[in-house]
């Protein structure tokens, strides 16, 4: 499994967010469509039902910034031994119907990710919405790639980069 920006990829799935363990709830990306996951969601819906999936309460910060707050998040566990689960984030699922909320774990280490990654992934997402075809690269990327674990940063934003076909100058 492999974390590239707003995505968890396993060699079978992709996620939006971290994979759900349990009754967790989750948002599974797959060929035919969008799948909420955990009690209390409906049901799936296919590509040509979604008009919008969009992240929001995303934590990003700079480089910098996004270290110091590792750095207190250690030290304060350190202090109180105990630990907490990475921030949530929500995702909305636009369709005809309206429009669904399902509230998502972070799949960045401490739960902050990078502008240019948060960014990047945005695109992605519009670009997933616009041609199904593109859940397939990141599935064909997760069966070869994912098993090697998160890429670094660098990497990962240029898989973001070539997925979304961003010329974003970040």
């Amino acid at each position: 499994m492999a974390m590239v920006g707003l995505f968890w990829i396993t060699e079978d799935s992709v996620y939006l967010g971290a994979e759900p363990v349990g009754t967790a709830s989750g948002v599974r990306l797959t060929e035919d469509g969008v799948e909420p996951l955990g009690s209390g969601h409906g049901s799936s819906w296919s590509w040509a039902e979604v008009r919008r999936i969009e992240a929001a309460d995303v934590a990003v910060r700079s480089g910098a910034r996004r270290l110091a707050s590792l750095a207190w998040d250690s030290v304060a566990v350190l202090v109180t031994g105990d630990g907490e689960l990475p921030p949530a984030f929500t995702v909305r699922v636009e369709t005809a119907d309206g429009t669904e909320e399902v509230s998502v774990l972070s799949t960045a280490v401490g739960g902050v990710h990078t502008p240019d990654e948060y960014e990047l992934s945005r695109t992605l997402l519009e670009r997933i919405t616009d041609s199904r075809e593109v859940v397939g690269e990141l599935l064909a990327w997760g069966r070869h790639h994912a098993a090697e674990g998160t890429p670094r940063r660098e990497e990962r934003e240029a898989l973001l980069r070539k997925w979304a076909g961003a010329q974003l100058d970040l």
